[in-house]
C-alpha cells in the first residue's frame, strides 16, 4: 500500500515496529508498504539510532555548499558599505576584487542579497514609462580628458561651530576626475579666480568649461551672459558651455557627484572648516582613486585622467583681432569710446580689449575674443546685444 501524506508518520512507525519483531520477511513487509528494501532499512536504522524523531522528513538542503559565503566576507562587505553608504553592490564588488581571489569573491547578486539582509538597501519606487522624463541632449559630449570641465558650487552647510562651508567643485567630464573640491571664503569673482588659477597651474587648461547661469559664472545683464570670470576663461582660449536655466539634468554627472558628497561628507559635519576640508580631501582622494564608476567600466577616474598639454600662463593674454577691426579698451564703467562717442557695452569686460568691426559709417559689430557681443550705433550711442540663443 502506498504511503499517504496524512498518515506518513503513523505508517512509518507501524512499519519499523513490525520489522523489529522479525516475524515477517523483510522484503514482503516492504512490498506491503510500497517502499524499496533500501528505504525500509533506512527507516529501521534511523528508528534504532534516534527513536521516533529519526523517521521524520529531513531537509534536503545540503549541510554545506561550495558557494557558501563565509562570515569574514559578509563582515567585509557590510563594513565596506557602511564606509561608503552611497556605493552599490557592483562598485563594492569591484573594490573587493582588487584584494580577493576570483574563487573567493561572491557574485554581484550575492552582494545585493547580503546588503538587503543587513538592512543596507533602500528600495526605490519603480518609475513607470508614463512617469519618466523625456530624453535630453547634453550640449557638448566630452571625448577625451580635459575636453570638458564642469564647475559649480556645492550648496553650503554649517560646521558644528557654525562656520559656513561651501566648496567649489571642478570635474573632468570625460574621466570623472574631481580636480577641485575646495571651500572658499566667499563666491566673489576674485576668490573663485584665485582658486581656479591653482587648478590651472596644476592640471593645465581645458578646452571647454560647462557651468550653470549663476554668479560668478554668468551675468544676467551682460551680453551673452558674460561675467568677469567667464570673460577671463575666453581670454585663455577656453570655450563656454552653459546649461539652459532650470536644467541641472544637463550637467547630471556633476549633480550626481554632489549627491554623493552630500551623502558621505555633508551629512557628517565636522567641528570647524579646517577639519571639514581635511575630511573633504580624504573623500576626494577616495572618489578619484578608489570608487569604481560604472560609466568607466568600473575603473577609477585616476586610471583615465591625465593633465592637459595646454599649460597655464599667468600673464594676461593679449587679444588680437583682424586687421580691419578697430581695437578699443573697455573703460572702468564698461564703455568704449569711438569718434568721441562713449557707449556702454558691459562692465564685465572692463580692462579688456574689444574688436569693432565696421558695418557701415556709423555701425560696428562688437567682438570679444571669438564672440560677437552685439552691434554699436554711433548715431544713437547705443549698444544692442546679440540674443543669447543666437
Amino acid at each position: 500500500m502506498p504511503w499517504t501524506e496524512a498518515a506518513v508518520m503513523d505508517q512509518r512507525t507501524e512499519f519499523v515496529l513490525r520489522a523489529l519483531k522479525g516475524t515477517e520477511k523483510f522484503g514482503d513487509l516492504c512490498g506491503e508498504y510500497g517502499i524499496s528494501r533500501k528505504t525500509g532499512y533506512k527507516w529501521k536504522e534511523r528508528f534504532v539510532a534516534e527513536g521516533l524523531g529519526g523517521i521524520g522528513d529531513r531537509s534536503r538542503r545540503p549541510r554545506s555548499s561550495p558557494e557558501e559565503i563565509g562570515e569574514n566576507m559578509v563582515c567585509e562587505i557590510v563594513k565596506l558599505r557602511q564606509a561608503h553608504p552611497s556605493w552599490g553592490a557592483r562598485k563594492l564588488r569591484a573594490v573587493l576584487e582588487r584584494t580577493t581571489t576570483k574563487e573567493d569573491l561572491p557574485s554581484e547578486s550575492s552582494f545585493k542579497r547580503i546588503l538587503d539582509k543587513a538592512g543596507l538597501v533602500q528600495h526605490r519606487r519603480r518609475c513607470l514609462p508614463g512617469e519618466q522624463g523625456e530624453r535630453v541632449r547634453t550640449p557638448v559630449k566630452a571625448e577625451r580628458p580635459n575636453h570638458v570641465w564642469t564647475i559649480d558650487f556645492k550648496g553650503w552647510w554649517y560646521t558644528r561651530n557654525r562656520e559656513r562651508f561651501e566648496p567649489l567643485t571642478i570635474r573632468d567630464d570625460f574621466s570623472r576626475y574631481l580636480l577641485c573640491a575646495q571651500s572658499l571664503v566667499d563666491g566673489r569673482t576674485e576668490t573663485v579666480r584665485a582658486g581656479m588659477i591653482r587648478v590651472f597651474e596644476r592640471h593645465g587648461l581645458p578646452e571647454v568649461i560647462r557651468s550653470d547661469n549663476g554668479t560668478p559664472f554668468a551675468a544676467h545683464n551682460s551680453p551673452l551672459g558674460l561675467s568677469r570670470l567667464s570673460a577671463w576663461w575666453l581670454s585663455l582660449g577656453i570655450n563656454l558651455d552653459r546649461i539652459p536655466p532650470g536644467r541641472p539634468d544637463q550637467n547630471g554627472g556633476h549633480e550626481r557627484m554632489h549627491r554623493d558628497l552630500a551623502a558621505e561628507v555633508e551629512c557628517r559635519a565636522e567641528v570647524d572648516t579646517a577639519t571639514q576640508q581635511a575630511t573633504l580631501d580624504v573623500w576626494r582622494k577616495s572618489f578619484n582613486e578608489e570608487r569604481p564608476h560604472e560609466a568607466l567600466g568600473l575603473r577609477v577616474p585616476r586610471a583615465l585622467y591625465e593633465d592637459s598639454p595646454r599649460r597655464f600662463d599667468p600673464l594676461a593674454p593679449e587679444l588680437v583681432y583682424p586687421a580691419d577691426h578697430l581695437v578699443r579698451k573697455v573703460g572702468g564703467k564698461g564703455d568704449v569710446k569711438i569718434q568721441n562717442v562713449r557707449t556702454n557695452v558691459s562692465a564685465a569686460l572692463r580692462g579688456w580689449d574689444v574688436g569693432l568691426q565696421p558695418l557701415d559709417t556709423v555701425r560696428y559689430a562688437v567682438w570679444f575674443c571669438r564672440l560677437c557681443l552685439g552691434e554699436l550705433n554711433l548715431n544713437t550711442a547705443k549698444f544692442t546685444a546679440t540674443a543669447r540663443n543666437a
